[in-house]
């Protein structure tokens, strides 16, 4: 399975009246961990799109373990679950300075064509980078 790890630091302006990450800032940082994470493999969400192909997140799921704060050092473990299809899986748990989990989630993608708006492949060259993780 292929897995990354992004390191993000807790900015105030993501924080709430309690000191706690916003719960919606969640989702933020699993698109850094992703975007991160298909980087890692040599391929950027920019290059995709210049190939023609969107990817919307069409599920999200999110459960809250402990909190985070401001200044937080976070570690965003980003795993594709399974070899993609028309959809990528991801799964994320996100961990504070001392190796605590505090959230873990998931999150479902749509390799869509930009022009027609339908479901497509994934393209050969991300198929070719996830390949080892999945053999």
């Amino acid at each position: 399975m292929y897995s990354f790890d992004t390191k993000l630091r807790v900015r105030y302006g993501e924080t709430d009246n309690m000191g706690y990450v916003y719960y919606g800032q969640y989702a933020a940082y699993y698109e850094v961990g992703r975007t991160e994470s298909i980087r890692n493999l040599g391929i950027t969400y920019r290059s995709l799109e210049e190939k023609g192909i969107m990817l919307p997140v069409v599920h999200l799921e999110c459960r809250f373990l402990k909190p985070a704060r401001y200044d937080d050092l976070l570690t965003i473990r980003t795993t594709v679950l399974e070899m993609p299809t028309a959809i990528i899986k991801f799964g994320y748990e996100i961990f504070n300075e001392s190796g605590e989990k505090i959230n873990e989630g998931q999150t479902s993608l749509v390799f869509t064509d930009a022009k027609s708006r339908r479901p497509t492949r994934p393209p050969a060259e991300l198929m070719k980078a996830f390949k080892p993780f999945y053999e």
